[in-house]
């Protein structure tokens, strides 16, 4: 070892069931900076905005994993 303390990462999720489908939107964000993004957002705009809320972070990025309407729209 170097002697240097390790760099201290830290992710956490929360998954945010949307739509009458329920498919799952996730919220992902780093606990330092407490920046995130919100992946496969699909629908239910305050039900998401309310977890973001929750959980207290600032998002910055929305991520599409692939274009069926329940994660897309």
């Amino acid at each position: 070892m170097s002697g240097k303390t390790p760099i201290q990462a830290g992710l956490k999720a929360a998954i945010v069931p949307v739509t009458p489908f329920e498919q799952n939107c996730t919220l992902l964000w780093d606990t330092e900076s407490r920046t995130g993004a919100v992946v496969d957002p699909g629908g239910d705009l305050p039900r998401i905005r309310a977890a973001i809320a929750k959980v207290g972070v600032r998002v910055e990025k929305i991520l599409i994993t692939h274009g069926h309407i329940d994660h897309a729209g």
